[in-house]
């Protein structure tokens, strides 16, 4: 009976993990435009940004003096990123086939202007922006934040 429990675990581990690896580091966006001064910070290691990197799902973006982002995510949202700005990618879902999703963006310090896509479409609220004093629950719309 344990040697059939053993089993049963080390069988559930096999087919759980791959899935969960799957999912962590999908795709989400990508860098469009890009000044030099744009750092992604990725799993604890920093990479300059470049037009065409992918970006996943806790990417933290940290933008220099000069440095400004241009980012376009797959259900059509964009960003823009201006100078001395950190943005993190808390939560990213979005469904292609049934059109549906959610996400939430941290604002730490920084410019940014959004024009949301799609995920706005499918709900509610289902963008959220926060900031270190504030949350924004979107609509479907253009606008900027400037956290000082």
């Amino acid at each position: 009976m344990r040697k059939v429990s053993f089993l049963i675990a080390a069988i559930a581990a096999l087919v759980v993990q791959p899935a969960a690896a799957q999912s962590a580091g999908e795709e989400i966006g990508r860098v469009k435009n890009v000044t030099s001064g744009v750092e992604v910070t990725r799993d604890g290691r920093t990479y300059r940004a470049v037009s065409g990197m992918r970006l996943v799902e806790d990417d933290v973006i940290v933008t220099r003096r000069a440095g400004r982002v241009g980012i376009t995510f797959i259900d059509n949202t964009r960003m823009a990123i201006g100078p001395n700005s950190e943005v993190t990618l808390d939560e990213y879902r979005y469904d292609r086939a049934r059109q549906t999703g959610r996400s939430t963006t941290f604002i730490r310090r920084g410019t940014v202007g959004i024009d949301s896509g799609n995920i706005t479409r499918t709900g509610r609220d289902r963008m959220r922006v926060r900031t270190p004093t504030s949350t924004l629950g979107v609509r479907g719309t253009t606008f900027v934040v400037e956290v000082g």
